[in-house]
C-alpha cells in the first residue's frame, strides 16, 4: 500500500499552527487537510447554469464553491441555487463573493445571507473613506450574528489605496527607503491583518476568519504568505490571482503553491485558471488536487506513473494505454470511493519498455511494463512488488483494467466493513 501518510507527516511537520474554521461542516486550518475550492464563472442570476456548474465542480472534488454576488438578481438567485443543489443531494458549502455593494445586498436579501456558508469581503473595495468602516462592519456583524465564516480577501489589483499611500509616505521618510514592491507586499499583509483585527473587535471570532493576500506573480505570493504565516495564526487561503491560461497558469500556480505548502503554509487553495475556449471549469479543481497529491499532502485518486517515452518506445501503444488507464481510474473513482476504504492511495504504473518498466512497476501497487520496440511482445504485470502475470494479445487495456478491478476488490476493505 501507499506510504503517502508517512510522507505527508514529514511535509506537514512544521505546518503553520492556524486556527481551525468550520465552514458549514468543512474544516479549514488547525491541522485539518488542505481544502480544495473553486469558483463559478456563470452569471449567478442564471440559476440553472450555476447549479449545473456548482454540481460539476463538486463532483470533480471542490469542497467549497464561490459565486459572484454582484447585484439584486444574483442575491435573489443564491437561495434557489442552494435549494436545487440540495434536491440533487449536493451539500457543498457556497461562498458569496462580494465587492462594492455587499453590505447592501446582504441587508436587502436575508435569504441570500442565510444560504451562504461564507462571505468573501475585499477590504480594498468594501467602501471608501468614511463609508468604509460602516460597510465593512455591517457585513462582519451580520456574519457574526448568523454564525458564518468570512474570508478577508486582499488582492493587489484592488488594494486599499489609502493604506498603500500611507505606507509609501512613511517609506519616503526612511533614511534608506525600501523598494516599492516591498511596500506593496507590506500593504497587502497590513490590510488583511488590520481588517481581521477589526472584525474581531466587531464580535467575529478568530475561528470564523480566513485571510488571503492574492497576487499574480509566484515570487511575490511566496514572500507575502511567508510574512503572513509569521505574523498571524489565522487560517490562510492560497492562490495566485489571474494565474493565466493553460500550461502557464498551471505552472505558475504549482510553482507558488508547492513552495508554500511544502513549508506548511496554507489551509485551503484555489488554482485560478483562465478557462480555454470550450474548456471545463473543473480543470482548476483537478490541478489543485494534483498539487496536493504530488506533495503527498492528500490523496484524491490513484496515481498513474507513466514514462515519457524515448527511441525504445516508437509505438504509441503505451501512451494510449496510459491515457486509457488514467481515464478509467478517474471514471471509476466516484464508485470506488463509495465502496472501498483507501483506494485513492493506490499507485499504478504504465511503463513503455524493459529499462525502467519492471522496476517502476514493482514500486507501485500494480503496474504493467509494455514491450519496447523490438522487444518480445509480452507485458509483465506486477502487484505489490511481485510479478503475477504476463499479458499478451490485442486487448492489453481490457486485461489490465480487469486486474485493477480485482486488485481493488482484494486489497481495499469494503466501506460497510470499515
Amino acid at each position: 500500500m501507499s506510504d503517502s501518510t508517512d510522507q505527508a507527516s514529514l511535509l506537514g511537520a512544521h505546518r503553520h499552527n492556524t486556527i481551525a474554521v468550520n465552514v458549514a461542516g468543512v474544516w479549514v486550518g488547525g491541522g485539518h487537510p488542505v481544502v480544495v475550492q473553486s469558483m463559478t464563472n456563470t452569471d449567478t442570476a442564471d440559476v440553472d447554469a450555476t447549479v449545473a456548474q456548482v454540481a460539476a465542480l463538486a463532483q470533480a472534488g471542490s469542497e467549497l464553491v464561490r459565486m459572484t454576488v454582484d447585484r439584486d438578481e444574483s442575491a435573489r438567485a443564491v437561495p434557489l441555487i442552494r435549494d436545487k443543489l440540495l434536491a440533487q443531494g449536493i451539500n457543498v458549502p457556497l461562498v458569496g463573493d462580494f465587492h462594492y455593494v455587499g453590505h447592501k445586498l446582504l441587508a436587502d436579501h436575508p435569504a441570500c445571507a442565510e444560504a451562504l456558508a461564507k462571505f468573501r469581503i475585499n477590504p480594498g473595495n468594501v467602501g471608501f473613506r468614511e463609508k468604509k468602516d460602516a460597510q465593512f462592519s455591517a457585513m462582519v456583524e451580520l456574519a457574526a450574528k448568523l454564525g458564518k465564516a468570512v474570508r478577508i480577501g486582499v488582492n493587489w489589483g484592488s488594494l486599499d489605496q489609502e493604506l498603500a499611500q500611507s505606507l509609501m509616505d512613511e517609506n519616503a521618510l526612511r533614511a534608506i527607503p525600501l523598494p516599492p514592491a516591498a511596500i506593496t507586499r507590506e500593504a497587502l499583509v497590513r490590510s488583511a491583518l488590520d481588517s481581521a483585527a477589526r472584525a474581531v473587535e466587531l464580535g467575529l471570532g478568530k475561528d470564523r476568519i480566513i485571510i488571503s493576500c492574492k497576487v499574480s506573480e509566484a515570487p511575490a505570493l511566496i514572500a507575502v504568505y511567508r510574512d503572513l504565516a509569521k505574523r498571524s495564526d489565522y487560517a490562510l487561503h492560497l492562490g495566485l490571482t489571474e494565474a493565466g491560461m493553460g500550461d502557464k497558469g498551471v505552472v505558475a500556480s504549482t510553482a507558488a503553491l508547492a513552495v508554500l505548502l511544502s513549508e506548511g503554509i496554507g489551509d485551503t487553495i484555489r488554482v485560478s485558471l483562465t478557462p480555454e475556449p470550450g474548456g471545463l471549469r473543473e480543470r482548476e479543481v483537478r490541478v489543485a488536487q494534483d498539487i496536493l497529491q504530488s506533495l503527498h499532502l492528500r490523496s484524491f485518486a490513484p496515481q498513474v506513473t507513466a514514462c515519457p517515452g524515448c527511441g525504445r518506445t516508437t509505438s504509441t501503444l503505451f501512451q494510449e494505454l496510459a491515457q486509457d488507464v488514467e481515464s478509467y481510474v478517474r471514471e471509476r473513482m466516484p464508485t470506488w470511493r463509495e465502496t472501498h476504504v483507501g483506494v485513492e492511495e493506490m499507485k499504478l504504473a504504465v511503463m513503455g519498455c524493459i529499462v525502467n518498466g519492471p522496476g517502476e512497476s514493482k514500486f507501485c501497487d500494480i503496474g504493467i511494463s509494455l514491450p519496447g520496440t523490438g522487444e518480445t511482445p509480452s507485458a509483465p504485470v506486477f502487484q505489490d512488488g511481485e510479478k503475477v502475470a504476463t499479458l499478451k494479445g490485442n486487448d492489453l487495456a481490457g486485461q489490465f483494467k480487469a486486474m485493477i478491478e480485482t486488485y481493488v476488490a482484494s486489497h481495499y476493505a469494503p466501506k460497510d466493513a470499515s
